[in-house]
């Protein structure tokens, strides 16, 4: 019995000893936080999307304390931009709105298929196999992968292909990530000119798989007035430092591919009508 009881206050002294030696370390070892951390999480969205740069919405309240740019929360926007910077006390730096972009142009009127697909209503499940349905592996599915993810409703499937409501559109990122082919970007608001085709292949090859494919023809670089447009890996592209948005080389783009976001369905009518793609 003597043995019993002996061992039972061993084992209740070793947790006593335990118990202090944890709560020291814990006082000793604390990481101590910034109240300021914490009340700037609390101006963030919870959408943990990480356009921003870091790993969700934590992530960037951290970065702030350690002096991250207060602008990078495009969910957020502007107003969650000066409520950051007066939280913490530091010069409300300029927000640029961004909108998602998509760069395909292949609507199911314009392009060829090269087999029917009949599987999984999915960008990603489509991809797969041999690419999707249609002719150019390039371009957008169609199947609405990007739409689902979406928090604002700000993309639809039209004509077979997404289209983007602008004035819906908070810049969050989440489309981009979604799309297996990596055709919807962001641009900033003010930027009114953009590339609507992906596709790397030569220009014979678009010709037939989508009649309004960019086919590296080298027009637009030519009309250019301030060599903002360059043609590389059979595709043009504008660098935006240089684009004054004059519309030269939309004008004079044979395909139609360049074109001003206005003009091109990024401000998406709720009636838009589909011409009986699948």
């Amino acid at each position: 019995m003597g043995s019993i009881i002996f061992a039972v206050a061993a084992v209740t002294m070793i947790g006593a000893v335990c118990s202090v030696m944890l709560v020291a370390a814990a006082k000793v070892m604390a990481i101590k936080t910034d109240e300021r951390e914490e009340a700037v999480r609390a101006l963030l969205p919870v959408v943990n999307c990480g356009v921003c740069g870091y790993p969700g919405c934590d992530g960037y309240a951290a970065a702030l304390i350690g002096g991250a740019g207060t602008n990078l929360c495009l969910p957020g926007g502007a107003s969650v931009s000066k409520q950051i910077s007066d939280t913490l006390g530091v010069g409300f730096e300029d927000f640029a709105t961004r909108i998602a972009v998509v760069r395909c142009r292949g609507e199911c009127t314009v392009r060829q298929d090269k087999m029917e697909y009949a599987g999984i209503r999915s960008c990603a499940a489509a991809k797969q196999l041999f690419g999707g349905r249609s002719a150019c592996v390039y371009g957008c599915i169609g199947y609405g992968d990007c739409v689902n993810a979406c928090p604002g409703g700000a993309i639809r499937i039209v004509n077979g292909i997404a289209k983007t409501d602008a004035s819906a559109c908070t810049g969050c990122g989440l489309c981009i990530k979604t799309c297996p082919n990596r055709v919807i970007t962001t641009h900033i608001d003010t930027i009114r000119i953009v590339v609507r085709c992906s596709s790397k292949d030569r220009g014979a090859n678009v010709r037939r798989a989508c009649t309004h494919g960019c086919t590296a023809c080298g027009i637009c670089e030519r009309e250019c007035p301030l060599g903002a447009v360059v043609v590389t890996d059979n595709l043009a592209h504008i660098d935006y430092n240089l684009c004054d948005g004059c519309g030269r080389c939309s004008e004079a783009c044979p395909a139609g591919c360049i074109q001003p976001l206005q003009e091109s369905g990024d401000t998406m009518h709720q009636d838009a009508a589909d011409a009986g793609c699948e």
